[in-house]
């Protein structure tokens, strides 16, 4: 294929009015200025008033929660948890698959081409709920980083989950460990990779958490955890451990260039400066965290300081949307409410949802950035309509402006969307079944 008269932003400092770009395979094969020199054999797309872009990478989220929307919309983060803990105890494969596929139907709507899911709920007979969503990103054709997830302190404990939707430490270990050996593929252009993930201070003990990074480290995957998203969480482990949140993971081995947290919004200056110093990387949630009031992530400050930083839309039970483009837009507003207009540019911030992403996943010498050689994760966005034809700045028009229609997401050289619809699943009769199982996902929990 190749796209040309496009507007191409390769993220890496350059920008071509009218260029091309050509896809062979998998693999973006040329980059530049005006017509592609050669075209014998290939599909050619005239990008004409089009911003040609990197795929969007969401670097965290809950797909299950995709059938959990619109409750408890008023509440704190421990207050929404308490609420949606007895909901979410019913998830089976189907609920899970079903989920699944219409958050990330919605994520390629939205320029996504590579998520990650961060799943912890595992009910005792909910059958094989991580495979369920790994079989939904196949389908839908997205770039998959599924997360084994856990929880092992529940309220008995001191914990803030209900002890019947907790697991035994040494089932998880063992579960985490077959979810490398059955799905993790280290190989080039690899379309599914695992992390382990247990879920976050006040839901894991601490003998899982260094248990974890130990497994992790042997088997050569990735660590992901919730850190630093309320007061609440500060509160419980000062009472609980008599440190900050960021003190007690990194006391357990959670820090360094394979482990990324997800928000990390109450951090002080020292703490900013130890992420950055070991390379930590942060999912930046802003729509999630606005809409449970838990804050406003130190964006620029934790660039500045060198850790990698992305962004992620969280699970749509916080962020009904479920839209990756509108947190690039809500990266540069929050960060600016607070920090003034320089806080973060919108090529920053275009940066964040994709180099930045590919760099929070290890994957940035494959993906992120649009480069002879890398992998065909694009997107192509609609600018000649009224909402954007007169904007000069493209990448302005796509950051501030309304959402523009997707044009085109190719994921590994595939189409996913085309003229604004995903081609690969029914999204209409996806929406019946997210109905359908949400109903019964409340009457269960009633």
């Amino acid at each position: 294929m190749i796209v040309e008269n496009a507007h191409v932003v390769t993220v890496t400092g350059q920008e071509i009015a009218g260029g091309h770009v050509v896809v062979e395979g998998n693999r973006i094969t040329a980059v530049g200025a005006g017509p592609a020199p050669e075209r014998d054999g290939h599909d050619v797309v005239d990008a004409r008033g089009g911003l040609l872009t990197p795929g969007f990478v969401n670097t965290h989220n809950h797909l299950y929660q995709w059938v959990t929307r619109g409750l408890a919309v008023d509440a704190t983060l421990f207050e929404w948890l308490t609420t949606l803990y007895p909901v979410w105890a019913g998830i089976d494969e189907h609920a899970v698959h079903t989920g699944a596929t219409g958050a990330l139907a919605q994520l390629a709507l939205t320029g996504c081409t590579t998520s990650t899911d961060h799943h912890y709920v595992f009910p005792r007979e909910g059958g094989d709920v991580f495979a369920a969503e790994i079989r939904a990103a196949a389908e839908v054709g997205l770039r998959f980083h599924p997360c084994r997830g856990s929880m092992d302190l529940g309220r008995k404990d001191g914990g803030l989950p209900p002890d019947h939707v907790v697991e035994d430490r040494d089932a998880v270990l063992a579960a985490s460990e077959a979810a490398i050996d059955r799905w993790h593929d280290a190989s080039p252009g690899s379309m599914l990779q695992v992390a382990l993930a247990p879920c976050s201070p006040f839901s894991v003990t601490g003998d899982l958490m260094r248990e974890s990074a130990e497994l992790a480290r042997r088997r050569g995957v990735r660590l992901h955890t919730h850190l630093a998203e309320t007061l609440d969480e500060e509160d419980f482990c000062r009472e609980r451990f008599g440190c900050t949140p960021l003190d007690y993971v990194e006391g357990l081995g959670w820090t360094g260039d394979d482990v990324w947290f997800a928000h990390a919004v109450h951090l002080d200056d020292p703490a900013v400066k130890r992420i950055g110093a070991t390379r930590t990387g942060v999912a930046h949630c802003p729509s999630s965290n606005a809409r449970l009031g838990a804050g406003i992530a130190r964006t620029r400050d934790l660039r500045d300081a060198g850790a990698r930083v992305g962004l992620g839309v969280d699970g749509a039970a916080s962020n009904e949307a479920g839209s990756l483009l509108e947190e690039v837009r809500h990266a540069v507003l929050f960060a600016r409410a607070v920090g003034g207009p320089t806080a973060l540019t919108v090529r920053d911030a275009l940066e964040l949802a994709t180099l930045g992403g590919a760099r929070v996943l290890g994957r940035e010498a494959e993906i992120g950035s649009i480069e002879v050689g890398k992998l065909a994760d694009l997107a192509l966005w609609s600018l000649d309509g009224l909402g954007h034809a007169d904007v000069a700045d493209p990448v302005a028009a796509l950051v501030l402006g309304a959402p523009p229609p997707l044009d085109l997401l190719l994921v590994n050289g595939r189409p996913v969307v085309e003229h604004d619809r995903v081609v690969t699943v029914d999204t209409d009769a996806v929406a019946r079944e997210c109905a359908r199982v949400h109903r019964t996902l409340l009457e269960k929990a009633s």
